[in-house]
Order: structure tokens, then sequence, then C-alpha cells
């Protein structure tokens, strides 16, 4: 039987879990501290997270100034990828962006992360250029990909 994903915000008390997501998916991931921080104090962050057999599967952050919106990280844990939550969490940032009147989302992504590029041009997102030597873990290049989502 499949069941289906749900995307909800996200919680103070999802931080331990969305932490071992972060750890599991990135090589410079960021602090409890920090989501902590998004969480409390940043009046521009938006943080969803997706479910899946009442498990936190993943999660999204977001930061929306004005008419600019950017993902500021996204990941699913690594037993969930390939069941398009990744792109059901996506889409689901997109809708929030619109709602909240954003004209662009940004993001960066590793030159070689293919499969992210591949997730971000289903929705319309293309490279804008490059920041070289973003990654401070092996000084990886950052593709810059962007869309128009409110016209």
């Amino acid at each position: 039987m499949k069941t289906k994903a749900a995307v909800r915000n996200m919680r103070l008390e999802d931080i331990d879990h969305v932490y071992e997501i972060e750890a599991s998916s990135f090589t410079s991931p960021w602090t409890k501290d920090s989501f902590y921080h998004e969480l409390l104090e940043n009046p521009y962050a938006h943080y969803l997270v997706i479910e899946k057999d009442g498990h936190l599967a993943g999660y999204c952050g977001i930061w929306i100034v004005m008419d600019d919106a950017q993902i500021t990280n996204i990941a699913i844990k690594p037993e969930y990828r390939g069941q398009s939550l990744g792109e059901t969490l996506f889409r689901s940032a997109v809708e929030l962006c619109k709602e909240k009147d954003a004209r662009r989302l940004s993001l960066e992504v590793r030159v070689s992360n293919h499969p992210a590029q591949g997730l971000y041009k289903k929705f319309g997102m293309q490279p804008g250029g490059i920041r070289k030597n973003y990654y401070t873990d092996n000084g990886e290049d950052a593709l810059i990909m962007w869309v128009t989502i409110n016209e």
C-alpha cells in the first residue's frame, strides 16, 4: 500500500530529526543552533518538512526578502530518496514563495550535483551564474539557478 507524504511547517521539536538529515546529506552541515536561530530569530526564514509513514523524511529552508526568495537548504533522508519526495517538497516550497508574493526564486547547487539540478530544472529553474570556490569543504563551485515564479 502506497502512503501519501505530507508537507507542513517545521517546528522546534523537528530540529533533532532535521539535523540528522542535514548531517547525512551534506559534508559541511548546518548546526542545530543554526536551525534554532532560523526558526526563532530570522523573520525572513520559512522552513517546511515532509513526513512519510509518520516519519520526518526531509526538509527545505527558504528565505523570502521582499519579492526575492532563496532556497537555503533542501534535503531528503537517504532511505527516502528516489520516491519523489524531493519533488513534492520543492513544489510546496515554490507554492509558499508564490503565496508570500515572491517574484523570483534562486538557489545554489554544487556543479557536480546533477540529480538536484535535474529536479530544479523540472520547475523551470535555469543556470544564472557560478560562485567560484563556494563550498568550504572542497572548494567546489556552486551553480546559481533561478526562476521567475510570479510575473
